[in-house]
């Protein structure tokens, strides 16, 4: 397989990926603010902290009001942290693999791109948001879904997965990250006691995970627990710890595979890490350290298997194996 062949194939996945979870935290951020009464409420700034977009955010807005936000997450095609920017960019990676992957595929992802185009500007209102949102996670599942039915599950699906669970790894942990910070101690006052538990929540919402953190862990909804199952749960497929075995799986059936692999341990060396007794600040730092570790899984990917990466180093196009 050619290196900018699994490169596209990467890339597409993370993208979709990025627009699906992009579309969950908009509406559950909006259900949160209709909870939570005023003064509690987290407002919308947290979303663009969670894109990491804040410099261009602010070179475009004076406020981080709910219209300003959501049109730079959903509309701005200058964003990379956009729904339109990413299923544009899934699709033109798409486009230059039309060989590769299946005609059902093709075809779904340049029509889902169409219609982003055509219909995000419409979504910025209350009223079209909920629907548009809803239209995207079902049509970025749909392509998982057309791609895992109907696709060789050779090499290229294999970088479609590791794209998918790399960048379903790194949101997660920037979900919990911006979210739980700005959460309320139940401890602080009786008054936000009473909202600890809807915000963490809404941490496992924005992952859609709050039905399966109940089957799992069988208890009420607390800071611990929660940070245990979407660190450390090996069977929820948007838990890091669930991603990690899936990109270990996929990373040891690759040539060259050490230094990935090398990176990969030490994320799960991380991860492994009890963050029960830790306290707001403790845990934002062993998060920054568990994103570092993923970027670098990323990167030793790029090295080897992706022309990118390969060009740097070589000046040379080369094949994956």
């Amino acid at each position: 397989m050619l290196a900018r062949v699994a490169e596209s194939l990467y890339w597409m996945a993370r993208y979709c990926e990025r627009a699906e979870d992009l579309a969950r935290l908009i509406n559950v951020n909006a259900h949160l603010m209709l909870d939570l009464p005023k003064g509690v409420a987290p407002g919308w700034r947290a979303l663009v902290d969670i894109s990491g977009a804040d410099t261009l955010y602010c070179e475009k807005y004076t406020d981080f009001d709910e219209k300003n936000v959501v049109k730079f997450l959903i509309a701005d095609v200058d964003s990379a942290s956009s729904i339109v920017y990413s299923i544009q960019n899934a699709r033109e990676n798409a486009r230059t693999i039309r060989d590769v992957i299946p005609r059902e595929a093709w075809e779904h992802i340049n029509a889902f791109s169409m219609w982003v185009k055509e219909k995000a500007d419409k979504s910025l209102s209350r009223r079209n948001r909920f629907d548009f949102l809803n239209e995207v996670i079902l049509r970025c599942q749909t392509l998982n879904g057309i791609l895992s039915g109907s696709m060789n599950h050779d090499q290229g699906y294999l970088f479609f997965r590791l794209g998918r669970n790399l960048e379903r790894a790194d949101m997660t942990t920037r979900i919990i990250d911006v979210r739980s910070a700005g959460l309320v101690s139940g401890g602080e006052t009786e008054r936000y006691e009473h909202f600890d538990n809807l915000q963490w929540m809404s941490v496992l919402k924005s992952l859609t995970a709050y039905q399966m953190y109940r089957q799992s862990m069988n208890v009420s909804v607390r800071r611990a627990e929660v940070l245990k199952f979407l660190f450390l749960s090996e069977v929820f497929p948007r838990a890091v710890m669930h991603c990690l075995g899936d990109l270990e799986d996929g990373i040891q059936n690759l040539p060259r595979n050490s230094v990935a692999l090398a990176a990969l341990a030490r994320v799960k060396q991380i991860v492994k890490t009890d963050t029960t007794p830790m306290t707001q600040i403790e845990l934002h730092q062993f998060i920054d350290q568990v994103q570092i570790s993923l970027s670098a899984v990323g990167q030793a990917l790029s090295d080897n298997y992706f022309w990118t990466g390969i060009a740097q180093r070589h000046g040379a196009l080369r094949s994956v194996a």
